[in-house]
């Protein structure tokens, strides 16, 4: 259990290293909410209410589809897997490592959020905070999921900036935070259903359990529990 607790330690201190993943967690996320907040804010008073949700949800898409993967590319897609292999470590520790510091990450970003934005912008505060935490919680660990895939999916970080953002910004878009969904198309709003920045926001937005709100995000989170477990038991047989 030391050894576990030591690699997830470990890898929580790399991702500071990394400037690249430091980036997707931390900096731009605070850069977008510093702008985005004001504006949205000035532009639309009625934004407040949404405000820390709104945030939140592009940080934490950002750091999971942007920046968790990758660890996970530059371990399983080159050769620092067979050290695994040699040492006699199963190759899911440094999955579930690097799952649990980018949680880590991304809960603290949230929180930061949360306190900076009724300060900054008068946004307001969750009436249910227990709702709220607990929602925040289930959104960052389905986002990890998704972004567990394509760390496992993918073996370039080259390739893996494409597809990342090719998932990431039709996330941003169609999710509702930046303007109301029943302003989008029919289509690019029944796309957006697919993406769990949609349903994250509604169910951080909510003020009461909506049990309908968390069926899509366990059927997201169940696919890709399912193709990360078939993907990493094929990188085991090479």
């Amino acid at each position: 259990m030391s050894a576990f607790l030591y690699g997830v330690v470990l890898q929580w201190k790399l991702d500071f290293r990394n400037k690249g993943v430091l980036l997707t967690y931390y900096v731009v996320p605070l850069v977008f909410f510093v702008f985005m907040g004001g504006i949205f804010s000035s532009i639309n008073p009625t934004a407040k209410d949404t405000l820390i949700q709104s945030m939140t949800v592009f940080g934490v898409t950002m750091g999971a589809i942007l920046g968790a993967p990758t660890p996970l590319v530059e371990l399983y897609g080159s050769e620092i897997k067979k050290a695994y292999k040699v040492g006699g470590m199963p190759l899911w520790v440094a999955l579930i490592n690097n799952f649990i510091s980018a949680f880590v990450h991304l809960f603290i970003i949230s929180i930061v959020i949360f306190f900076i934005a009724p300060l900054a912008f008068d946004a307001k505060i969750p009436v249910n905070l227990a709702l709220y935490l607990l929602s925040l919680t289930i959104f960052i660990i389905v986002c990890l999921a998704v972004g567990t895939v394509l760390g496992l999916l993918i073996k370039s970080t080259s390739k893996l900036t494409m597809v990342s953002q090719f998932i990431f910004l039709p996330s941003i878009m169609l999710s509702g935070i930046m303007f109301p969904v029943n302003m989008l198309p029919k289509v690019l709003e029944t796309v957006g259903m697919i993406f769990p920045a949609r349903w994250g926001f509604k169910l951080m937005t909510s003020e009461v359990l909506d049990v309908r709100l968390l069926i899509p995000l366990v059927v997201i989170m169940f696919v890709s529990i399912c193709i990360s477990g078939y993907k990493l038991s094929k990188i085991g047989l090479e």
